[in-house]
């Protein structure tokens, strides 16, 4: 595939020449040297005289290295450009100036003059390189035509713009503007060189909003797997790139926009169950009044963040019982049903459900697989109250329950599969606590699921100092990637932290819940 060729082009010949340098003295922009080189024929053809040929087909969407700015510039030259007549050739110090360059002209841009360099040249086939003036690029190799200029009066805006084929492959990148320097530079201009377009993605996650989401479905069309690429660590493992990217292209959003439950959010809940006032403040009023009075309290800490901040219910779907009742488990399951108005008015309403289970002597596992179908849904996250995961023997507030990390990660790898398997945007996935014996080997908690938002939840009462001291406890060797929660008590505390309050702990709690 060719761009920008002309009929001269029939009547050159293609054969590598002796090196020829053509230097451009003193103050001359980049527009004025493409003319004069334009004039000197016999001597070397600009771009508008070279061909160059960009892939017929958009590499695997992928994320790209920024380590080193000159990888970057090999591995995209290597992706985009199956052979070019010429290439850009710049160092860390003249890779600004020449970038607007490579990107008007669509030549190819390297960083550097090492072997690599040359190597890549020869691949391209290219017999011309253009290089600002000073550069020493004779390790390149012999049989170059070498155009050297100076871009300091440079303005990118008088460079001709991009021609792209019509064939060319439709190319994407996506780039975090907060991670700024040498590679992101190269890669935005080999990207517009090839024909391709650039756009800005803060922090990295294509879930993040409902910003990042409209820009990955617009770059993805109907195949989020071929030709968009990212640039940087921000946008995490280059194995993972492609399911962010499907979860993107395909996933509802949730309550707040975007896919990323956090830290895309924050949120304000209001914990209990249905129709039970002792347990909680979900329980004191009906469907619609539980409603509004959630999003007054989620109204009252969105001037204290920059995050939307989401109203949710935290309903207690299974219930610890002082008696083992029929299946003998000391655990009472709400039927589905009895659930489902409640999650339904919720979604439609913009309020987030977490389902919290209190399993008694049966195991989380189980008793979330009777709520699948609500689970399905994607504004359902789950909780697991570990001071009601009872061993055989034990009876509640005899004893304070715990859960091992082995049963935790077998129930957190289901709803992950869960929701993955539904093209569900990420769910929450909290794990109540208040010591650390409640969740033994917390350790070897697995929160590697990118499906889900892993949160240990403070819900201890009591004086201040007695719940910050339970909150810096809990925060000892806290797995990676687990989100901090936090639960404030009406009758318990004294007093109840109010929300300015609340937001001042450190870190801020993502997850903060009303009983």
């Amino acid at each position: 595939m060719t761009r920008n060729q002309n009929a001269l082009e029939d009547q050159l010949p293609r054969t590598r020449r002796s090196r020829r340098t053509i230097a451009l003295r003193g103050t001359v922009s980049v527009t004025a040297a493409t003319a004069l080189l334009a004039s000197l024929g016999a001597c070397t053809f600009w771009q508008d005289d070279l061909q160059v040929d960009v892939v017929d087909t958009a590499p695997t969407s992928t994320v790209v290295p920024d380590e080193d700015a000159s990888q970057t510039a090999l591995a995209l030259s290597a992706s985009l450009f199956t052979s070019a007549d010429g290439a850009i050739v710049a160092t860390e110090d003249t890779v600004d100036a020449l970038a607007p360059l490579s990107a008007a002209s669509g030549l190819p841009l390297l960083l550097g003059t090492d072997q690599a360099v040359a190597d890549e040249i020869e691949r391209l086939g290219a017999d011309t390189v253009v290089t600002a003036e000073g550069t020493d690029v004779s390790a390149l190799g012999d049989g170059l035509d070498v155009v050297k200029i100076d871009p300091s009066a440079d303005d990118a805006d008088d460079l001709p713009g991009i021609t792209s084929d019509d064939e060319a492959p439709a190319l994407s990148m996506f780039v975090d503007p907060d991670r700024t320097g040498p590679a992101q530079t190269v890669a935005r201009a080999e990207v517009e060189a090839a024909g391709g377009t650039i756009s800005e993605m803060p922090g990295g996650d294509p879930s993040l909003s409902s910003d990042s989401v409209a820009a990955t479905k617009s770059a993805a069309g109907d195949d989020p797997s071929a030709g968009i690429l990212a640039l940087g660590a921000s946008f995490g493992a280059a194995d993972d790139w492609a399911t962010a990217l499907h979860t993107a292209a395909t996933a509802p959003e949730l309550p707040g926009g975007g896919q990323s439950v956090f830290p895309g959010r924050r949120m304000i809940a209001a914990y209990g169950s249905p129709g039970v006032p002792s347990l909680g403040i979900l329980g004191e009023q009906g469907l619609e009044e539980s409603i509004d009075r959630v999003k007054g309290l989620a109204g009252d800490y969105s001037s204290l963040t920059d995050e939307p901040v989401v109203p949710a219910f935290e309903i207690i779907t299974t219930l610890a019982s002082s008696e083992p009742g029929a299946d003998g488990d000391y655990s009472t399951e709400l039927d589905p049903d009895t659930i489902r108005e409640w999650v339904d008015a919720a979604g439609e309403a913009g309020v987030y459900v977490v389902l919290d289970l209190q399993p008694g002597t049966s195991d989380f596992l189980s008793q979330a697989k009777l709520y699948e179908d609500l689970l399905k849904e994607p504004h359902v996250g789950l909780a697991l109250d570990a001071e009601w995961r009872l061993k055989p023997g034990q009876k509640h507030l005899a004893q304070i329950g715990s859960v091992s990390a082995d049963e935790v990660n077998e129930t957190a790898q289901w709803l992950a599969d869960l929701t993955a398997d539904n093209d569900l945007p990420q769910k929450a996935f909290i794990l109540h606590q208040f010591s650390l014996a409640m969740i033994s080997d917390r350790q070897d908690v697995d929160t590697s699921h990118s499906e889900l938002a892993m949160a240990v939840h403070a819900d201890g009462h009591g004086t201040p100092d007695a719940k910050l001291e339970t909150w810096n406890a809990l925060q000892n060797d806290l797995p990676e990637g687990m989100f901090m929660a936090w639960k404030n008590f009406y009758d318990e505390d004294t007093p109840t932290f109010t929300p300015e309050k609340t937001y001042e702990v450190e870190p801020r709690p993502w997850f903060v819940s009303y009983q």
